[in-house]
C-alpha cells in the first residue's frame, strides 16, 4: 500500500477493480483544511482517463509490473504480434493497449512490454526511432538553409513535419514521444 502523497507520473496502482497508471497529481493545501491530492489516471486495459480526488491520509494498493524486451513483427489490422526475445512467445496485443505507439511501429523494432500477472497490458516504445520517409513534396532550390518546414509520410504511415530540404527516401529521426523530427540518420 501507498499513500497518495507518494504518488507520481507513471506510478500504478490497482484501483476500482482495475490497472491504472498515474498520468498527473497535484497536491492541494486549502486554508484550514486537510491537504487533498487530485491524480489523473489512465486504466492500462481499456484507455479510459479519470481524474480523481484523494484526502491526504488515502491508501492505494501499488502493483508490480514486469518489464520485458520484444521485437515488434507484425500487425493484423487492430492486433499487434510481438515476440519474446527469451522464450520466443509471440503475445498479441490489441491496438487498444498500444494507443499512440502503434503509428511508430515497424518490423524488427524492440520495445518494452509491461506485463502484469502474466497479461501483456502496455508498449514503450525507445525514444528515438530511424524511419524512412516515403511520401513528400520535392524540395525547392535554395531552400536547404531555411526554418521553414514540410508534411512528409513515413513507411509507418505516420507524419511528421521536416524541413523543406529533406526528400523522400530519406531516413530521419523521430522521437516517439512528441512526434518531432530530430535530423537525419
Amino acid at each position: 500500500m501507498i499513500s497518495v502523497t507518494d504518488l507520481r507520473n507513471g506510478t500504478k496502482v490497482d484501483m476500482d477493480g482495475g490497472l491504472w497508471e498515474c498520468l498527473d497529481f497535484q497536491h492541494q493545501k486549502i486554508g484550514r483544511g486537510g491537504a487533498k491530492v487530485v491524480a489523473k489516471f489512465r486504466n492500462l486495459e481499456s484507455g479510459s482517463i479519470v481524474e480523481r480526488t484523494f484526502n491526504g491520509g488515502e491508501k492505494l494498493q501499488d502493483i508490480f509490473i514486469d518489464y520485458k524486451t520484444m521485437q515488434f513483427l507484425f500487425d493484423d489490422g487492430d492486433l499487434y504480434t510481438f515476440m519474446d526475445l527469451e522464450t520466443f512467445e509471440q503475445p498479441t496485443l490489441s491496438r487498444e493497449q498500444i494507443g499512440d505507439a502503434a503509428k511508430w511501429l515497424k518490423p524488427n523494432t524492440e520495445v518494452t512490454v509491461d506485463y502484469f500477472r502474466d497479461k501483456p497490458l502496455k508498449v514503450t516504445l525507445p525514444n528515438v526511432i530511424e524511419l524512412e520517409i516515403t511520401e513528400t513534396d520535392p524540395g525547392v532550390k535554395g531552400d536547404t538553409v531555411s526554418g521553414g518546414s514540410k508534411p512528409a509520410r513515413l513507411e509507418t504511415g505516420a507524419s511528421v513535419a521536416v524541413p523543406l530540404f529533406v526528400e523522400q527516401g530519406t531516413v530521419v529521426r523521430v522521437d516517439t514521444r512528441t512526434g518531432e523530427y530530430l535530423g537525419r540518420a
